[in-house]
């Protein structure tokens, strides 16, 4: 029998490696400086340039730009974004355009009631609407039928821009590149800086998993406020470098189907890069000694089946078939066996009323309301393999543990 106690770590086990691939001009890329991808609704990959867009389905290349589309914004393409219905959206310094299939349509400054500021930032999504982050604030599309852009801008939101907007439920979170985060719900701005505890003032992006924590990248590291938005916990080594160097600056952020955080990461005075993902006990990392194609790092996209699509100054990579490696497994009090075969037996310092049980995906698999105390076993036999959140509340407490079931 294994058990495992706060701060004693334990080896588990380890899966088969990983399979990387690059894409440079030689296979058919556009450029070899990448600056930003997404991955759309048919898993066809599209990146952005300085001298155009491109979309690759696998095995052919498309080609798109101002010569042959002068409808577009700019062939410098800073932010793509694919979206839910399968449009795909640009970001450039002179506005933004959109893809439906068949036509490109573009918005900016000079439309009546159009963006904030050509200079765009990000474009995320949510519920079919559009929000667009410049260097004034943010521009938002409630309906992309009738396009009529609504903005957000100082002093509700810090004057130097908005690089991400993430959204959760109800309430939305802005990203600063100098004024930290911002929470927007019941018509009430709040700002999260470096005063509350947050690493950097300077946010690259940011996310939000299913446990309701957001996850904050910056040019300090990576911040995760709790889901009750009172406290911090950091991560500042996720990709290592060797001493003295620790500095973890944070490109981009992203997050699998198995609820894994991934983290590009670009240190420039080094000029030293990689990527890393959080599997929920430790960070694993990847850079050009374990085959990318560069150190530069500028986005991250993740398609269907969880391949993980990197853009670099240098080509494409796609990592596919990732090790699940749960090394150092840990939790809070006394949980074992650990890994179970789902018959499971629980030891707590204190009482609570309501069990959840979360798979990877952020789905409650199973919920009971009763009086757990002390000691009491759970059966979770009917669950499949994998990785598992078993969430005990009471009135003053959240505490999560993690369930290998194998």
């Amino acid at each position: 029998m294994r058990y495992i106690f706060l701060l004693i770590f334990i080896s588990i086990f380890r899966l088969h490696s990983q399979t990387i691939t690059n894409y440079t001009v030689n296979d058919g890329l556009l450029d070899n400086f990448v600056e930003c991808i997404t991955v759309d609704i048919n898993d066809n990959i599209w990146i952005g340039t300085s001298i155009g867009i491109q979309m690759f389905d696998g095995v052919n290349w498309t080609i798109y730009n101002t010569s042959t589309y002068p409808e577009i914004a700019s062939d410098n393409v800073s932010v793509i974004q694919a979206m839910s219905n399968g449009d795909v959206w640009i970001g450039t310094d002179e506005g933004v355009s959109v893809f439906d299939g068949i036509n490109w349509v573009t918005y900016n400054s000079a439309n009546t009631n159009g963006v904030l500021n050509n200079q765009v930032k990000s474009i995320d999504e949510v519920n079919g609407g559009v929000w667009v982050g410049t260097i004034s604030g943010v521009s938002y599309l409630i309906d992309p039928e009738n396009p009529s852009w609504s903005s957000i801008t100082p002093p509700d939101l810090h004057w130097s821009g908005v690089n991400s907007t993430y959204f959760d439920g109800n309430t939305t979170w802005f990203a600063s590149p100098l004024g930290g985060i911002t929470h927007y719900e019941n018509s009430i701005f709040t700002v999260y800086d470096t005063s509350s505890g947050l690493l950097s003032q300077n946010v690259t992006d940011l996310l939000i998993d299913p446990l309701g924590k957001k996850w904050i990248g910056t040019g300090g590291g990576i911040s995760v406020l709790n889901s009750d938005n009172t406290n911090f916990t950091q991560h500042t080594k996720m990709y290592l470098l060797s001493p003295p160097d620790t500095l973890n600056p944070v490109v981009d952020l992203e997050m699998d189907s198995y609820g894994r955080i991934w983290a590009g990461i670009y240190v420039g005075y080094l000029a030293q890069g990689g990527v890393a993902y959080w599997n929920g006990i430790q960070w694993n990392d990847y850079d050009v000694t374990d085959g990318l194609v560069g150190t530069n790092i500028r986005d991250l996209a993740i398609d269907s089946q969880d391949n993980i699509w990197i853009a670099t100054s240098t080509g494409i990579s796609m990592i596919s078939q990732i090790a699940y490696n749960l090394l150092d497994y840990q939790t809070i009090e006394l949980i074992y066996p650990n890994p179970s075969d789902g018959d499971i037996n629980i030891s707590t310092n204190q009482e609570y009323t309501d069990l959840s049980v979360y798979n990877n995906l952020g789905q409650c698999v199973f919920s009971a309301i009763d009086t757990y105390t002390h000691k009491f076993k759970l059966d979770l036999k009917f669950l499949p393999r994998g990785i598992y959140h078993i969430v005990l509340t009471n009135n003053t407490t959240i505490t999560n543990y993690n369930l290998l079931i194998k």
